[in-house]
Parts: structure tokens; C-alpha cells; sequence
């Protein structure tokens, strides 16, 4: 009997070797069964799967709702909190003059566009016949784009193609310190030290090391620094450690003797110093503890800024390099930080940090044997300070001052990539953005004292156009005068000239390829691909600022701001240190000093404890500007649909209005 016409036949079949039963499934009308199933999924059906996807839209616009009126209210807030006088103008001046009118012409072209694109006057760049002209407005119009075509668009293709040559020519040295990375990475090059440089059983083989840890107004962070380089695995009759304090709070220096005396108590060669005369920053305190006449007995300096932590193996790990090698003069070890993690800009600075360690200072290091002192974390022979004429006050990095100095005057110097030290990051926009300043306006300063000395140096051709054109040059004037001219300035004006308007790959292709190069040292921050880009077009205009500032010196070029510390990175190790060390409060071990009164010592302490003023978050006005400008240009480019243009002067004025709400890093409530 033939099977009904809607059923399914099974057939089984055993194979010859009995070892398994094949099942098949045979649909008698397939075809009929497969329309009858599409005729089910009813009209029913169809509107529940309608109403499914509108309650997901619906969902997704009161998600975006509910941010916007959140973002709309803490940049309210953030306005009507903030006051005027916040940002000191000295770090605004005639750049911040320029971008306001630069945004006022912008605002102005703005609206003449607009009425000429409703107007649909040279809609499709077809210039119209005088004939056809109607009032004033449309030929003042007219007579701009012929002047514009003739004029302006030269002046500003050339310029921008010299922005663009300078923007090769660093990219191009981005990639080929990539490729020295790579090749140490793929040879597995690490400097060497000798077999048993010291003998463990014999201390009297281990050289004199002098430990130097410069601070000022450090509370946050000075126990952990003293506690970190008083517990250094060397022997203790061959180590001495400076507390080189330069507070003006007489508080804090009560505090910081009396750690120093606990360590002392303890058996540790540690001595504290102050200054009467606080010049020259962090220079001249270095400059006045190497004055000492005991310095004489040391062969080697350790420096350790205030925030610095290294491990106990730190100097068993650096000082065995100098052994043999009597043209050594440095011995640097790499960064690590604490907080990394912390908020957004402690990701990003991650980043770029990381990229100036592992590829930056480690390929200057093994195929120059020179790169810039980092200023702490290192290891001087102190013949090599001297020679070189010692620490100078004359500029705000005087690491730099002093490595450059070492250099010319023949000293090598090696990069310990395996060597770290824990630190920490700035955790807010004003703390990172003043130790910027100082970062890019110090080395024009020195660039302008130092560029003779280098001209008439002894060394090698070589040796002198790396100085030169790659260190001072490329990295420290180019990189922050294109990125800023390129794309703060001439990119936004490009919308408005579009005849001078800037290639694609400009804008989209080679600073994404930049980007992910700078992020492959720290490859956990590939999602922040992206916001690193905008990040670093952001901070231009402050680099920009300090570069100008240190070569011409002007405004703020010689101040020197403490990068404010929060002392993060002591959290971890306070129980352990409280444990291991003593289970007394403060206030005890105060009542035990016998320099002071413990009494008096103790109200100085309540007194200091007292809150203090309550801080905010500022508003940068230079950022809120240039917010502005790239908004207006990017209103322009959507006028005539340039695409890629529009969503990078969009994502960029953002990224600028949310620095200069001061929306990123640590938020002061």
C-alpha cells in the first residue's frame, strides 16, 4: 500500500561488517512540506517578531536617552561648579588668542555656507555666471570662491604638504624603531654582565652605592619610597641612603625625619637633608647632595623619585653591569606602573609609555649606546656626573641635560628592559597635562643651550645627527608641530577650502597604522586603538604649546610643577609593611623621638590633618575652543558629505570637549 501523501518513511540498512545501522529519513513531498511549513508562520507570527524588534529599538533609544541627559547633566554641573580663574592664563596666551578667532572665522564661513548650500549656489562646484548673480551676499559669495581658488588654496596645499612630508618622515621613524624592536625581540639581545662580578661571601668586593631619593611635598608617597630603597638587598656597610627633602610644609619634614629615624633605628645607613636654599628644583637638590664631602667614598649613585619603588634584587640587577666596562656611565631600568588600570588616561599614558621603554629606549640603547636619562630608576657612576660638569640648573630636565652632557663627553650608556620599577601614573587631566608642559618645553630649552656644545664636540658625524635631527629634532619639535598644524588646524580648515582638502590616507590610513605600532608594546590596550588616536591628536595642542614656549622662551617655560601622587601604589603593601615592621600608630612612635617634643610634634600633626579646601574639576579653555572649531568643521564637511572627514573632525572635537570639560581621569566630586 502506497504511503499517505504528507508522510515521512525510515528505512534502516545494516552494513556488511554488523557494526553500526544506518538510519534514513526520506520526505515523501519535501517541496509541499516546506511551503506548507512557510504558509504556517502565520501573520501572527510575523507582528509578534515586528513587536520584538521595536521593544529592542525602543530599548536601545532610552539606553541612549538616559546617557545623553546623564552626560547632559555632569557637563552642566562641571560648568556651574567651575570657575574662571581656574586655569592659570599663562597656559593659555597667544595659542589660545589664535584658536578663538580661527573659531570665529570658522562660525562665519559656517553660516555663509549653509546659505549658500539652501541656496544652492555652487551646490555642485559649477561657478555661476555673472549674469546670474542676485545680491550682495551671493556676490561677495562669488568673489570668494574666486579668491579662495586663487589665493588661499596655494598657500594652504603647500603648507599642508609640508606638514605632510614632516608627518612621513616621523612615521618613518616610528617604523624603523619598530623594526629595531623586532630584531632584538627575534635575537634575543640582552646586555650582558660578567660571571661572579662580586663575590656574595666577600662584602668588601661589592662597591660603594649611594642612594639618592629627591622629594618635595611628597606626603603621599614618601614612606613607601624610604621603606622601598631601606630595604635594597646590598651589604649595609657599602650603601648609603639621602632623604634629599625639599618640602616647604615644616609638617611634612617632621614626618619624613621620623620615618628616616625609624630606619635609622634599624640599621640602616640613612641620612635626611634639607635645604636652606631651595634653588634649581630638582637639580640643584641633586646639584647640593653630591657636595657632600662623604660623596667621595662612592663609586655609584642610585636615583629614585619619590614615587619609585624598586625590588630588593634592584642593585644586584644594574650595578654588576659597570664591572669591565670603565666607558659605562648609565645604567637605566624600565618603568612599571601601578595604576595603569586605574581610569581611561592611565590606560593611554600606558600606552605611550610603554612604546618609549620597550621600543624607543631599548633600540637607542643597543644600537647607539645612548638615549635620554629618565630621571629616576637609574644608575650613575659618579666619575661620569663629574666629568660631564655634574647637575645644572639651567632647564627643567636636567636628566636630559645631564645625559646629553655624559654622551658628548663619550660615556655609554645601557637600557634594562628586564629591570622594572614600580611607579606611578598621574591620575588626573591638570597633573598629566603640567607634567606634559614640562616634558616639551624643557627640551627646546636645553636644545637651544646645548646645540653648540654639539656642534663642536668630538664625536663621530654620526653621533651628531642623531642628537640633532632625530633626538631634539623629530621627536621633540616635529612630532608636536605637525600633529598639532595638521590635524587641529589645517585639516579643520581644509573643510572650509576644499580645494586644498587632504587625502584619505592622510587622516584615516597611516595614523591607525602609527597607532596599532605604538599600542604593540602593551597589547592588552588594542580596543583602545582608536581613542589612543584621538588621545594623542588631543594632547597636541598642549605639546605644541611647550614646544613653542621652551624655544622661544616664553611664559611658563621654567616652571617646575610637582606631579601630583595619590599614593596608590603603597595600598598593597601597607597591611604587609604595618605587619612586618610594627603594630604602633604614629602618634606612639612620635612619643618615643627625643630630638622634639612628642606632645608638640603630635598637635602639628592634628593641625596638618584638617580638611582642606575642597577641589574641582576645571574647564581647559584651549581644549573647549578646539572643541568647537573641529564641531564647526565637521558641521562643514557634512554639508558636502565628505565621509571619512566628517566622523574624524566629530570623533576628535568630542575627544576635545571632553578634555577640556575635564571628563577624563580622576573626578574630584
Amino acid at each position: 500500500m502506497a504511503p499517505p501523501s504528507n508522510s515521512i518513511i525510515v528505512t534502516t540498512e545494516k552494513s556488511n561488517n554488523n557494526d553500526f545501522t544506518l538510519l534514513q529519513v526520506h520526505d515523501s513531498e519535501s517541496t509541499m512540506f516546506l511551503e506548507k511549513k512557510q504558509k504556517a508562520a502565520s501573520p501572527k507570527q510575523f507582528r509578534w517578531f515586528l513587536l520584538l524588534k521595536l521593544h529592542k529599538v525602543l530599548t536601545c533609544l532610552s539606553w541612549l536617552t538616559t546617557g545623553f541627559k546623564a552626560t547632559f547633566a555632569l557637563v552642566k554641573k562641571r560648568i556651574s561648579l567651575s570657575d574662571t580663574g581656574d586655569e592659570d592664563p599663562k597656559y593659555r596666551g597667544r595659542l589660545y588668542r589664535f584658536i578663538k578667532v580661527f573659531l570665529a572665522l570658522s562660525i562665519c564661513a559656517l553660516v555663509v555656507e549653509i546659505i549658500a548650500h539652501f541656496n544652492k549656489w555652487n551646490l555642485n562646484d559649477m561657478m555661476i555666471q555673472p549674469f546670474e548673480v542676485q545680491g550682495l551676499l551671493q556676490w561677495s559669495y562669488v568673489a570668494w570662491l574666486s579668491f579662495r581658488e586663487d589665493y588661499v588654496a596655494p598657500f594652504v596645499l603647500l603648507v599642508s604638504r609640508f606638514c605632510i612630508v614632516l608627518f612621513l618622515i616621523q612615521s618613518l621613524d616610528r617604523l624603523v624603531l619598530c623594526l629595531g624592536c623586532f630584531w632584538i625581540k627575534f635575537k634575543k639581545i640582552k646586555p650582558t654582565i660578567e660571571a661572579d662580578a662580586y663575590d656574595v661571601e666577600d662584602p668588601s668586593s661589592f662597591p660603594m652605592v649611594l642612594v639618592q631619593i629627591p622629594m618635595c611635598n611628597e606626603r603621599e608617597v614618601y614612606a613607601q619610597s624610604i621603606g622601598a630603597a631601606c630595604q635594597l638587598d646590598w651589604p649595609k656597610d657599602r650603601i648609603l641612603i639621602q632623604v634629599l627633602d625639599d618640602s616647604d610644609d615644616s609638617n611634612l619634614q617632621l614626618l619624613i625625619k621620623d620615618e628616616v629615624s625609624t630606619w635609622k633605628e634599624k640599621g640602616v645607613n640613612i641620612i635626611y637633608r634639607h635645604r636652606l636654599i631651595r634653588t634649581g628644583y630638582k637639580a640643584g637638590n641633586l646639584k647640593s647632595a653630591m657636595s657632600c664631602d662623604y660623596v667621595k667614598d662612592y663609586e655609584f649613585v642610585a636615583i629614585f623619585d619619590a614615587d619609585f619603588q624598586p625590588n630588593p634584587d634592584y642593585l644586584k640587577l644594574t650595578v654588576p653591569h659597570f664591572k669591565g666596562k670603565p666607558d659605562l656611565g648609565l645604567v637605566q631600568a624600565r618603568w612599571s606602573f601601578v595604576n595603569k588600570d586605574e581610569n581611561l588616561l592611565t590606560r593611554l599614558q600606558n600606552i605611550n609609555l610603554c612604546f618609549h621603554f620597550e621600543v624607543e629606549q631599548q633600540v637607542n640603547g643597543h644600537f647607539l649606546n645612548f638615549f635620554g636619562f629618565n630621571g629616576t630608576a637609574g644608575v650613575w657612576r659618579i666619575k661620569a656626573l663629574e666629568e660631564s660638569g655634574g647637575w645644572l640648573e639651567r632647564t627643567t630636565v636636567e636628566d636630559m641635560d645631564i645625559a646629553v652632557r655624559a654622551h658628548l663627553n663619550g660615556w655609554k650608556f645601557i637600557y634594562l628592559n628586564d629591570v622594572k620599577v614600580l611607579c606611578e601614573l598621574p591620575e588626573s587631566y591638570e597633573a598629566y597635562k603640567k607634567q606634559q608642559h614640562r616634558w616639551h618645553s624643557g627640551p627646546m630649552q636645553l636644545f637651544r643651550l646645548c646645540l653648540p656644545a654639539i656642534i663642536t664636540s668630538k664625536i663621530s658625524t654620526w653621533k651628531k645627527a642623531n642628537l640633532i635631527f632625530l633626538f631634539f629634532l623629530l621627536r621633540k619639535l616635529i612630532l608636536p608641530f605637525y600633529s598639532f598644524t595638521l590635524f587641529c588646524v589645517i585639516l579643520p580648515f581644509t573643510m572650509f577650502i576644499p580645494e586644498s582638502e587632504l587625502p584619505l590616507w592622510v587622516i584615516c590610513y597611516v595614523p591607525i597604522v602609527m597607532s596599532f605600532l605604538n599600542i604593540l608594546p602593551a597589547p592588552k590596550s588594542v580596543p583602545f586603538l582608536v581613542p589612543y588616536l584621538l588621545f594623542e591628536n588631543t594632547m597636541s595642542v598642549t605639546k605644541f604649546n611647550a614646544m613653542v614656549s621652551g624655544l622661544f622662551q616664553l611664559g611658563s617655560a621654567y616652571e617646575w610643577v610637582v606631579t601630583k601622587k595619590t599614593g596608590r601604589s603603597s595600598e598593597s603593601d601597607l597591611l604587609a609593611f604595618a605587619e612586618r615592621e610594627s603594630k604602633s600608630s604614629n602618634e606612639d612612635k612620635i612619643l618615643r623621638r627625643r630630638s622634639e617634643s612628642g606632645l608638640e610634634l603630635l598637635g602639628k600633626l592634628k593641625e596638618a590633618e584638617k580638611p582642606q579646601k575642597k577641589k574641582r574639576n576645571r574647564l581647559y579653555r584651549k581644549e573647549l575652543a578646539l572643541a568647537f572649531l573641529l564641531l564647526t568643521a565637521s558641521a562643514r564637511s557634512l554639508l558636502s558629505a565628505h565621509g571619512v572627514h566628517f566622523y574624524f573632525l566629530l570623533f576628535q572635537g568630542l575627544s576635545f570637549l571632553v578634555m577640556g570639560l575635564d571628563l577624563i581621569g580622576e573626578q574630584v566630586s
